[in-house]
């Protein structure tokens, strides 16, 4: 089929180069416009624009997707279909309208559970044990469409959002190819969602990445597993905002907050047990093992907030 594919960051390259690797044409890519991005605060090209140029695929960054240059463009372009993987914008009727099999969205959660912008690290943050990515077809509801197929995928103990979202990424790409070849075909339907088990997914915010001392230290974790890498756990040490990578469980007990520093370890107090510390990064500086941070602090510790 001859596809225009959507997509913005990272984990919508790895669906790309699994469409231009298969029987379909890519005849062109819908991205995000250019943004500022990293220390240097440079108008950016997003990672599915330059995973395009490399290839030679023309590429188009409208402001909106319903605005009337993109929707000719895409007219233009005649599309069979158009796969979509994180894109990062709502898609108006009048455009899922114009490819002649529609709009097809690789979505990483067990749909209908977690729609909305961060399935993976809502997952996490709820303690599911398993997750996975689900192909359907896209409408106007938010992540509403019937669905043509799912992969599952095991939640680790230890996975962050990133190590989930990067595992998800490969086993998504592949389902999406082979929901298309199906379509092709004519040996796929879609199945409508059922109407119980629904749950939202909105993005994560800066608060919501704020750790909770005062929750039990498996919420603690899996709120630090969920926001890993991005947009990245925090807390307040004094007036200094410290961001906190993963932690590992211990069975000793101090107040909620309350640093214990040893000899090679340091230990932050929950609800229940303690936890122990391992990167932290505190605001202008380097990431840095908890001991090495915990050598540099002076008088009084105050706790975690």
């Amino acid at each position: 089929m001859r596809l225009v594919f959507a997509g913005t960051p990272e984990v919508a390259v790895v669906s790309l180069r699994a469409l231009l690797a298969s029987g379909h044409e890519v005849a062109a890519v819908v991205t995000r416009p250019d943004a500022v991005a990293g220390r240097g605060h440079r108008i950016t090209p997003s990672p599915v624009s330059r995973a395009a140029a490399e290839h030679g695929i023309p590429v188009l960054t409208p402001a909106r997707p319903s605005d009337p240059e993109f929707v000719q463009e895409l007219r233009a372009l005649e599309p069979d279909c158009c796969p979509v993987v994180a894109y990062g914008a709502l898609i108006p009727q009048p455009v899922l309208d114009i490819p002649r099999r529609g709009w097809v969205n690789l979505h990483f959660s067990l749909l209908p559970a977690w729609r909305g912008a961060a399935p993976v690290q809502r997952a996490i943050m709820g303690g599911d044990d398993v997750t996975g990515a689900a192909v359907f077809q896209l409408e106007a509801g938010m992540d509403t469409g019937p669905v043509f197929g799912v992969v599952t995928e095991t939640i680790g103990a230890r996975d962050t959002a990133g190590d989930l979202l990067g595992r998800l990424a490969e086993s998504g790409a592949h389902l999406l190819v082979k929901v298309l070849d199906g379509i092709e075909e004519g040996s796929v339907q879609p199945v409508p969602q059922s109407a119980d088990g629904v749950s939202l997914a909105p993005k994560i915010t800066v608060d919501d990445a704020r750790v909770r001392w005062d929750e039990p230290a498996l919420a603690v974790d899996r709120r630090i597993r969920g926001c890993t890498p991005a947009p990245g756990a925090w807390t307040m040490y004094g007036d200094v905002k410290v961001k906190v990578q993963p932690v590992t469980h211990t069975e000793q007990r101090c107040e909620p907050g309350v640093l214990q520093v040893e000899r090679d370890r340091v230990l932050v107090g929950t609800l229940t047990t303690a936890v122990q510390l391992g990167m932290v990064q505190p605001a202008g500086k380097k990431a840095m093992a908890a001991s090495d941070w915990a050598r540099g602090l002076h008088g009084e510790r105050p706790a975690f907030r």
